[in-house]
């Protein structure tokens, strides 16, 4: 399909069986970063793999993940129509499971799809060039950020906001990635070890 890259399944992660990412690029600036879809699976994969899901068996099933890399002008459409906000947002995810409750049994060869994750590529670049991030962690750390959203973590309250931000900063420093909730001093000093 023009306009988008299915990325090959690679390994499957410890918790999740096997994964497949499906990443769609309507925004053409996205091309202007390499490896933007081959980083897109690398951080969902780490996610699922760090977070898991309590109760999910997929040892003869799959997991699929979503990935839009569209523009501010979806994100705002997409966060008014979904959310009431007539704003752009950096990143939107769009859970198609409540993991809440049991977990889905799946048959032999099922993927099972988490949900869609929708990213700006306006909002995020800007954002990485104000808090001095590289887009390609900047990036990263959304695609965490919204996977873990569609495992049905979240943030409204303070104590869940410091388990998802714990589990996002760990997962990013298996990544290689510095510590994005850091001053951007302390961010410089770990990238320079």
């Amino acid at each position: 399909m023009p306009g988008s890259d299915s990325v090959p399944r690679a390994a499957a992660p410890r918790t999740a069986g096997a994964l497949r990412v499906d990443v769609m690029r309507p925004c053409a600036a996205w091309r202007d970063l390499p490896r933007a879809a081959a980083r897109c699976t690398r951080a969902a994969r780490a996610a699922l793999d760090a977070a898991g899901v309590a109760n999910l068996d997929l040892a003869s099933g799959a997991v699929e993940v979503s990935i839009v890399l569209g523009d501010d002008a979806l994100a705002r459409r997409l966060n008014r129509e979904w959310r009431g906000k007539d704003v752009p947002t950096n990143v939107l995810s769009f859970p198609a499971q409540d993991f809440a409750g049991s977990a889905p049994s799946l048959p032999n060869g099922a993927i099972l799809p988490l949900g869609d994750i929708v990213l700006a590529f306006e909002t995020i670049r800007g954002e990485a060039a104000a808090q001095g991030k590289a887009l390609a962690d900047h990036l990263s750390h959304l695609v965490v950020h919204g996977t873990l959203h569609l495992l049905g973590f979240d943030h409204l309250a303070e104590a869940e906001a410091e388990r998802m931000e714990g589990l996002e900063r760990g997962i990013l420093a298996a990544l290689g990635i510095a510590d994005p909730y850091a001053p951007p001093a302390r961010r410089a000093e770990a990238a320079h070890g």
